[in-house]
């Protein structure tokens, strides 16, 4: 079930050796977030990774959107190093901490996007309306972000990281806040990006939303990739056992069994 690592022309993010300590504490200890992270994602495709709290995922994400730097080891974003100014123009990135302006509303939050992004007029304002709708805040276009409750500002991060149509989305667990039927809508957009061609790579924590999305899953711990896995290599394994009632699901098990062996050498 753990596949090879892809690394090809075709790939649009790529770590290789990638690895990152913390100072600590006063004492000048430091934490490993990560630990010679090697990972691929392949153009077009949706690359879930999942782990406990404190595995790396959002440390790998920031390093990858040039948050952060890495102690050592390469990383690229659609063929380019972090570093270099054109590589985010088409990337929309959804932190795991929205942190939008309170007075604000989504909409003047979006304009300022599009200004930066090189719609004007009514093309700005059609684009604008059409991610309204997209994430379902037409109705609270006008309202300061202030009175959002969390899934609705979980929302309008999410428009202002797609108002640019971006070729590459960086999702730092997307349906933290939501609701079930925030989750469904955030999956059909996953979905509906993904079938225009978008490459995907997100973290979450929500093991059923990662199995029925996922192209291929990362499972991280400790600051390493331990193994990776697809849907279809998951259900194979898992068998019948998996839908009798009260049973784990077969990613559920996998993780778990990962871990479990991880934390015991």
């Amino acid at each position: 079930m753990i596949s090879s690592l892809k690394m090809s022309n075709n790939s649009q993010i790529t770590f290789e050796n990638v690895s990152k300590t913390y100072k600590t504490d006063i004492r000048q200890k430091r934490s490993t977030a990560l630990d010679k992270l090697s990972l691929s994602v392949e153009k077009g495709e949706v690359f879930g990774i999942i782990g406990p709290n404190g595995a790396g995922k959002s440390t790998a994400l920031k390093i990858l959107m040039g948050f952060v730097r890495s102690d050592a080891g390469m990383v690229t974003l659609a063929g380019r190093p972090t570093n270099d100014p054109f590589t985010h123009q088409n990337v929309g990135y959804l932190p795991e901490n929205p942190c939008l302006y309170d007075n604000l509303t989504v909409t003047e939050h979006l304009r300022f996007a599009t200004r930066i992004s090189a719609f004007s007029g009514k093309d700005a304002t059609d684009r604008i309306a059409q991610v309204l709708a997209l994430v379902d805040l037409k109705h609270a276009a006008d309202l300061a972000i202030r009175h959002y409750s969390k899934g609705m500002v979980q929302r309008a991060a999410l428009a202002f990281a797609l108002i640019h149509d971006p070729e590459i989305l960086i999702l730092d667990e997307p349906m933290s806040g939501l609701d079930p039927l925030g989750r469904q809508l955030v999956v059909d957009i996953i979905r509906d990006c993904n079938a225009k061609g978008t490459t995907i790579l997100f973290s979450s924590h929500i093991l059923t939303d990662v199995e029925r999305i996922c192209d291929r899953i990362g499972i991280m711990n400790k600051g390493r990739l331990l193994a990776t896995t697809t849907p279809a290599a998951l259900r194979e394994a898992g068998g019948k056992a998996s839908s009798l009632p009260g049973s784990k699901s077969p990613l559920e098990s996998f993780f778990l069994q990962t871990i479990t062996s991880d934390s015991t050498k």
